[in-house]
């Protein structure tokens, strides 16, 4: 598209004119029916002119490089550095929300940063990123300036990282996955009655979405669950979470159990307990699932990869920093030689735990 960047919107795709001179936005299941004017559920898609724009081209909420285990992506490129950045607005409305701030935006404003697909490219390449993460809010909503800024990323040779609840329509989903090399799909919980009270969305989209990158794109997966107390932490929901993915995606993808912390609309609830996070992981292992870990908290022994054959550690970290290797060039264990499912390198990176925020403005086009 290499839209311009535009105050008042770029043209979308993904809808279709009603009867009733509404419009009915069709990137996601929420399906919004817009009168002239009106905005949808993540606010950065609306009616103009009787057409759905997107609001939020090429504006940010703020770039930053991270390590790709921040993501969280434990088999994609490990140890390397990742260029991250968001927009503002979703189409969930998750009620634990971890960036609320961003995803709920009401405030165009609040998007300080401007910078154009080649300007995004531009820096990943000046310091040395493997890879750009859409990450923050969901990309699913700011669909068109995702793909824009991927194909500029691949003139570099640099791959594009997808972190989202997967709610999206099978025609906008096929077309933005074509972009991308890896994602990270958070799975909120394996109950219908969880997603409509807590989310407001729907769990069989999701599922679809799973189900449409491993099986139908070469596009590396891995899943994230955050457990929050008494939500969707029952061991009943995860022998049925962690059951359904051995079933339906295979043994290799792998699985991310991270801790809650009270935010947004639910700091009634108290902090997932460690134990918590270990139990899930022992579930998921004991039904099959190769490599489960957890996250948000400190855990050595949970935070690392171990084949799944002799049960040697591949890849030791401590939170996101590597300090063990015993992956061949040909990503198999040194010891036996099972292959590790992953897109690795021969060397893993040296980017460690670090945080660099980023000026993207030094980098205008």
């Amino acid at each position: 598209m290499n839209a311009q960047i535009d105050a008042a919107g770029i043209p979308t795709r993904y809808w279709r004119k009603l009867a009733d001179d509404r419009v009915e936005c069709t990137l996601c299941p929420r399906y919004c029916k817009l009168r002239e004017g009106q905005r949808g559920l993540c606010f950065v898609r609306g009616n103009v002119n009787g057409a759905i724009v997107l609001l939020s081209y090429g504006r940010s909420s703020g770039f930053c490089i991270d390590p790709i285990e921040k993501k969280p992506l434990n088999h994609f490129l490990p140890g390397t550095p990742v260029l991250s950045f968001g927009t503002a607005g979703c189409n969930l409305a998750c009620k634990f929300c971890q960036n609320w701030d961003i995803s709920k935006s009401r405030e165009m404003d609040s998007l300080m940063d401007q910078a154009s697909p080649e300007m995004i490219a531009l820096a990943a390449r000046e310091f040395d990123c493997r890879s750009v993460a859409y990450t923050y809010n969901d990309p699913v909503v700011f669909h068109e300036y995702a793909i824009d800024v991927a194909q500029a990323c691949r003139e570099y040779g640099i791959k594009s990282v997808a972190v989202s609840a997967g709610y999206a329509c099978a025609e906008p989903r096929a077309e933005f996955y074509c972009y991308m090399d890896a994602a990270n799909i958070d799975l909120k919980a394996f109950t219908e009655a969880f997603y409509h009270k807590i989310t407001g969305g729907h769990l069989q989209p999701v599922l679809e979405t799973l189900q449409y990158i491993k099986h139908e794109t070469n596009v590396w997966l891995e899943i994230t669950t955050l457990l929050i107390p008494g939500e969707n932490d029952s061991d009943q929901e995860l022998e049925a979470l962690t059951q359904w993915v051995v079933e339906h995606l295979g043994p290799d993808v792998p699985l991310h159990f991270t801790a809650f912390h009270p935010d947004w609309k639910m700091r009634d609830k108290a902090h997932t307990p460690a134990a918590t996070l270990m139990k899930a992981r022992a579930i998921a292992i004991k039904n099959g699932v190769r490599y489960a870990y957890t996250g948000n908290v400190h855990d050595q022994t949970g935070g690392s990869t171990y084949c799944h054959r002799c049960h040697q550690v591949l890849i030791g970290r401590n939170w996101h920093r590597l300090f063990e290797w015993n992956l061949t060039a040909q990503g198999t264990c040194n010891r036996c030689g099972a292959p590790c499912a992953g897109v690795f390198e021969e060397r893993p990176g040296s980017w460690g735990a670090r945080r660099q925020p980023v000026a993207i403005y030094r980098h205008r086009a």
